[in-house]
């Protein structure tokens, strides 16, 4: 499952500005060169369009877009990722711990260990 994640992680990764990526032809590069706002902007852009086409597709819509918004909100996650150099492996890892762990418990684990409730 995660080849695909891999192999765009690692196209992105290239686009960073430090790798060589020219923000002139590289979206991702311009991405990078607008830094970390422009990143979450456009993660919350997809947020959103992701939202309103799960909304229209319950409500009789094609379901197809949401798998479309999806693949945008995933992409942009992976930038995020990079810009932190952080991978999809790390979030897979991460998915493996909680793994048959309560949802409730696991976010009570993480009031307990930030001691802010978040």
């Amino acid at each position: 499952m995660s080849t695909i994640l891999d192999r765009v992680a690692d196209i992105i990764e290239s686009r960073k500005l430090a790798n060589g990526g020219d923000p002139a032809t590289s979206y991702v590069s311009r991405l990078f060169a607008k830094g970390d706002d422009a990143i979450l902007k456009k993660i919350g852009e997809e947020a959103t369009e992701t939202v309103m086409a799960a909304k229209d597709a319950r409500a009789g819509g094609d379901a197809s877009k949401v798998l479309y918004e999806c693949a945008d909100l995933w992409f942009h996650t992976l930038v995020l990722l990079a810009q932190f150099d952080l991978t999809p492996q790390q979030v897979l890892d991460e998915l493996a711990r909680r793994e048959g762990v309560s949802g409730i418990v696991e976010k009570a684990s993480r009031k307990d260990a930030n001691g802010d409730g978040a």
